[in-house]
């Protein structure tokens, strides 16, 4: 482009900091309010939810499509669940807290866990269901892994609490 150029710079094309507040330190009065406002979720409560929607799967393959297909759905269900408890179980020992970086890197190496774990079972899903109905397992799996949709309803609108606390 030519040196007269009409365009702003490009620091001024972006006021990021207008938007930005003051940083405020909580009391411990604020941030135990803070939490109550904003509990955590439980990772087991999603392998719960998850374990209750694999039922449900279960029920219905088996009413659909008998024994054989809620025998499927069920080894769906676990594909998701399992693996899925193995790594809540990892990312939430004590070893996992120790500090940011090993929590980040203890996450990441369940997750690796974690997806190992479900492409085997999916690997030998043929071994240990004779006969499986690839529909029932898949539509089990895929059911199940809706839970993690659930679990961002259970926390509620994210916005409310903190946006208020900026306000402030």
């Amino acid at each position: 482009m030519s040196g007269g150029d009409s365009r702003t710079p490009a620091s001024h094309g972006f006021d990021d900091d207008a938007d930005e507040r003051p940083f405020h330190r909580l009391t411990s009065a604020e941030a135990e309010a803070f939490r109550l406002r904003n509990p955590q979720l439980s990772p087991w409560r999603v392998i719960a939810a998850q374990l209750v929607l694999g039922a449900v799967a279960v029920a219905v393959a088996g009413l659909v499509g008998g024994r054989i297909a809620a025998v499927s759905a069920l080894y769906g269900a676990a594909v998701v669940a399992v693996p899925g408890a193995l790594m809540a179980r990892g990312a939430t020992s004590r070893l996992s807290s120790l500090s940011p970086a090993i929590s980040a890197a203890s996450m990441l190496w369940w997750e690796l866990v974690k997806l190992a774990l479900s492409v085997a079972m999916l690997v030998l899903a043929t071994r240990i269901v004779p006969g499986v109905v690839w529909p029932a397992l898949l539509a089990s799996m895929v059911l199940c892994m809706q839970s993690y949709w659930f679990a961002l309803l259970w926390r509620g609108p994210a916005g409310d609490a903190a946006g208020a606390h900026r306000a402030n």
